[in-house]
């Protein structure tokens, strides 16, 4: 999913690269990154195999980045067991050295993780600001203390089929899309999509842009994926509020 940016900046940017971007039939990037783009729309088996055939092995994904602990947790099962797991420790990261895969959170800033607890926990927040918690390893509960942090690792191409490995064909992608413009230059290729889709939470419908930029080494392989997106609007969309 999580940068922000406006239409208008999309247009422009779209603007300026039209001014000197190759025709999709002289440059094959710009087609491989719109099949690509549409095969993480249409369905998991569809973008695992672009990610096979058509990354570099040293190919990275840069994702969102933020303030807050650096891990990743078990979703499903938090939505189903109101559980949070840890699955990742993302290296470098606050909760580096902290934190192992297979510890859960019993509660985080005393705010106990439940079902409807679950948006309440202060993972977010100030950066540099302490925050206690309690979490469960081998069966034994242990008091932890962490500073928020900036939060930025990429993701390799390895971890990438991992993840998608392991993801729900049933809720994957938005329920309407739809591909705008594909401009690129030589190795760089940005695609500008939207998406319609409705939050699993608060039931309301949301629409948003996403600009993705796309690196190829000279054989064609992408080397490096990068997203904007519209992550507060979707917010705003369904019924939460930026607050400090």
């Amino acid at each position: 999913m999580h940068t922000l940016f406006r239409v208008t900046a999309v247009a422009v940017l779209s603007a300026g690269l039209m001014a000197c971007n190759q025709s999709p039939s002289s440059n094959p990037n710009v087609e491989l990154a719109k099949a690509w783009v549409t095969a993480g729309a249409d369905s998991r088996e569809a973008l695992m195999g672009m990610v096979e055939q058509n990354m570099a092995e040293d190919g990275l994904l840069f994702r969102d980045r933020y303030v807050g602990f650096g891990f990743i947790w078990d979703n499903q099962r938090g939505a189903e067991e109101g559980r949070m797991i840890v699955t990742e420790v993302i290296a470098d990261s606050p909760v580096a050295g902290v934190l192992q895969e297979g510890d859960e959170f019993v509660s985080v800033g005393g705010v106990s993780v439940s079902a409807e607890n679950m948006e309440r926990l202060p993972f977010r927040g100030q950066p540099g600001e302490a925050v206690s918690a309690v979490i469960s390893r081998d069966g034994e509960e242990m008091a932890i203390e962490v500073s928020r942090g900036i939060v930025s690792a990429p993701t390799t191409k390895a971890e990438m089929l991992e993840w998608m490995a392991s993801g729900d064909d049933e809720n994957w992608g938005p329920e309407k899309w739809e591909l705008h413009e594909a401009v690129g230059q030589g190795n760089v290729v940005y695609v500008w999509t939207q998406a319609w889709d409705t939050d699993e939470v608060s039931g309301l419908p949301f629409e948003a842009h996403q600009v993705t930029r796309m690196v190829f080494n000279e054989s064609g392989k992408v080397t490096a994926i990068a997203n904007l997106s519209e992550d507060r609007f979707v917010l705003e969309q369904t019924g939460y509020a930026i607050s400090r």
